[in-house]
C-alpha cells in the first residue's frame, strides 16, 4: 500500500504545483500519519463501546466497534520481559499498551497497583503479595514485581498492544536521479493499517507537507492513479 499512497501523494502535488516531497520526507509525514490513524482507532472504539453501553447503539454500531477491535487486535503480541536486576523487568521497546502480566512459572496475572500502596502492602502479614497473587508497579519502561523473591530471566511475560513499524518507502536511484520503488530492500517496511485507510493517510501526508485537499479528490486522484497503471499492465 505505501507505493499507492505515495504515487497518489504525488499525482496531487504535481497536478497542482506545489513542488516536490522526497523519500526521507515522504517517510517522516507516513509515520506520523499512520500514527495519528493508529491512535484514533483507540478513541473510536471507547466511544462505541460507551455508547453501547449507554444503550444509543445498535446492531450496525456494534459491528462498527467490532471492527475498530479487530484492526486493534492485530498489533497485539506477547513477550518474555527482559530481566535487569533485583526484581525489575524492562518493558519491550514497542509497548504502546499493556494488557496482561503474567507470572510465567504459574501462567497468574500479576496484577497492577499504585505506587503509593505497595509498602503498605509488603508490610502486611494477610495482605502481601505471594507468588500466587504477585502484583506490580509501573516506573516509567520498567516494572517491578512482588514478591521481591520473583527475579527469574523467564519469570515474566506480558501481552500488549504494539506501536505500528515505522512505514518506510525504500527505493534504488536510476542514472537519471529519479527514485525508483523497491520493496526487495531489507528495510522496506509497509504501512500496517487496513487498506480502507489509505485515503486518510494521504490526506494526513498532505497535510504534514502543508498541502490542503478536499477528501473527494484523494479519491478521485486514487483512482485516477489506478487506471493508469491498469492501462500501463495491459
Amino acid at each position: 500500500m505505501i507505493n499507492s499512497v505515495r504515487n497518489t501523494v504525488l499525482s496531487v502535488i504535481n497536478k497542482n504545483n506545489y513542488g516536490y516531497i522526497s523519500p526521507a520526507d515522504f517517510n517522516l509525514f507516513a509515520k506520523q500519519a499512520q500514527l495519528d490513524i493508529f491512535e484514533d482507532y483507540f478513541y473510536k472504539l471507547n466511544y462505541q463501546v460507551n455508547k453501547e453501553n449507554a444503550r444509543m447503539s445498535g446492531t450496525g454500531l456494534a459491528d462498527i466497534q467490532k471492527q475498530y477491535d479487530e484492526v486493534i487486535s492485530t498489533f497485539s503480541t506477547t513477550a518474555t520481559l527482559a530481566h535487569v536486576g533485583s526484581n525489575r523487568y524492562t518493558l519491550p521497546s514497542d509497548y504502546y499498551l499493556l494488557n496482561v502480566i503474567e507470572y510465567s512459572p504459574t501462567g497468574v496475572e500479576v496484577e497492577k497497583i499504585a505506587e503509593n500502596k505497595i509498602r503498605n502492602l509488603t508490610a502486611s502479614t494477610l495482605m502481601a503479595p505471594s507468588t500466587a497473587f504477585p502484583l506490580y508497579v509501573h516506573r516509567g519502561d520498567v516494572i517491578d514485581v512482588y514478591p521481591n523473591t520473583i527475579t527469574g530471566a523467564l519469570d515474566i511475560s506480558a501481552y500488549y498492544i504494539r506501536h505500528p513499524r515505522d512505514p518506510k518507502w525504500t527505493y534504488v536511484t536510476l542514472s537519471g536521479g529519479e527514485p525508483v520503488f523497491d520493496q526487495t530492500a531489507v528495510d522496506y517496511q509497509d504501512f500496517e493499517l487496513p487498506d480502507a485507510d489509505e485515503p486518510t493517510l494521504v490526506m494526513k501526508i498532505l497535510q504534514y507537507a502543508g498541502i490542503s485537499i478536499r477528501e473527494g479528490d484523494v479519491y478521485q486522484t486514487a483512482n485516477a492513479e489506478e487506471q493508469q497503471e491498469n492501462a500501463a499492465e495491459k
